[in-house]
């Protein structure tokens, strides 16, 4: 009976692979990113939560100031008045004085979240209703705001890009390349596709009103992170999340081991903490568990382990790299050793999350059990 259930479990990590490979790659296509301005485009307000000085901080900040829409405004969000990238920030929006840009400076603490309580000025400050809160380190294509509406229906909420790797400098970036584009937007694509997509915290962009009619943003203080309150309170109001067609980039630069693994155990602590039936899942991710019950299935029944083991995670490996082709994302002669690390990688972290209740975030200590108490009290 076990070897037939390993055989089982085998089977379906891989029919469940593909399946979500052909997904992503039926949607998400490369094309040129000079999509139109829609007719009667309606005026737009980018939320950006900003600190500290990062590795492309200049040219993340010079895209917000040249996308090709006709009316939307910046508003810039720092905690500290001290904040070094204020000075980077006032010396671009300079070179555009016909953009409509503010900067808010301090603190509005109504959770444990430190980006959320940075975007609360934000959100109480835009002027249209059509609001997209964006990470300091996405990069902004000229139709960015354009793909994001693209993506609206009229059932639609919220629109979403989730980051895309590129430009990587070493190994360790390479590897985050690998978790973040052909396995953690993939399986975004495939929750998109059978009707369970969920925000995710680097590109949202919300219809107003149905954030307010839920209280404003001070309703995304109801979870430890803010992309997975935004996913509750969009599926309380019956309504969706639908992804953009072609993801944008994310510039990664140099990374080191540690960083990568740091940022990736702390969204599965998250993941794990916020939905907790389908965080169990993940346990199955990447070709490490279809790898080993392949390779015991066929020892059982006579055949080389490790000739399973090779062709299951070839297949599977193979299937990402075209999918990463197909879609125009990075990839270079470092990328099959880069899935083979991400795919060891990710048991550690699965467990790592069941284990761990807390992660750091640009250098503060925050622990999920306390953040969940802060948040019932308040």
């Amino acid at each position: 009976m076990l070897p037939i259930i390993s055989m089982s479990i085998c089977i379906f990590i891989i029919i469940m692979n593909l399946v979500s490979i052909i997904i992503m790659a039926r949607k998400c296509k490369k094309r040129s990113r000079i999509l139109l301005v829609p007719t009667h485009a309606p005026a737009v307000s980018i939320i950006r939560p900003l600190r500290g000085i990062e590795q492309f901080s200049e040219e993340t900040l010079n895209a917000s100031f040249v996308l090709d829409y006709p009316t939307y405004e910046l508003v810039f969000c720092v905690q500290s008045a001290s904040d070094p990238i204020i000075e980077r920030l006032d010396a671009i929006s300079r070179k555009y004085p016909q953009i409509d840009c503010v900067l808010l400076t301090g603190d509005d603490v109504i959770s444990a979240n430190p980006k959320l309580n940075n975007c609360v000025k934000g959100w109480e400050k835009v002027k249209y209703d059509y609001v997209i809160l964006a990470d300091s380190n996405a990069l902004m294509p000229p139709d960015y705001i354009q793909t994001m509406l693209a993506a609206f229906k009229q059932d639609t909420a919220m629109t979403v890009s989730m980051p895309i790797g590129s430009r990587p400098s070493n190994f360790w970036a390479v590897v985050e390349c690998a978790i973040l584009n052909t396995f953690q937007a993939r399986w975004q694509y495939g929750a998109e596709a059978i009707g369970i997509a969920f925000a995710q915290g680097k590109n949202m962009m919300w219809r107003k009103e149905v954030l307010d009619r839920a209280g404003g943003i001070k309703a995304l203080a109801s979870d430890i992170a803010e992309d997975a309150a935004s996913t509750k309170v969009i599926r309380s109001q019956g309504l969706d999340i639908h992804l953009v067609d072609m993801p944008f980039e994310q510039p990664l630069g140099h990374r080191r081991a540690r960083e990568v693994y740091d940022r990736h155990a702390r969204w599965a602590r998250l993941r794990k903490a916020t939905f907790p039936l389908f965080f169990i899942p993940e346990v199955m991710n990447g070709s490490f568990i279809a790898a080993l019950t392949g390779a015991y299935s066929s020892m059982y029944y006579g055949y080389d382990p490790l000739l399973a083991i090779i062709v299951i995670v070839a297949l599977l490996h193979t299937g990402e790299m075209l999918l990463a082709k197909i879609c125009g994302f990075f990839i270079d002669y470092r990328m099959p050793l880069a899935l083979l690390v991400r795919d060891l990688m990710l048991p550690v972290m699965f467990v790592d999350a069941l284990l761990v209740d807390e992660y750091t975030w640009h250098g503060e200590k925050i622990k999920i059990k306390e953040a969940d108490e802060y948040i019932s009290i308040t």
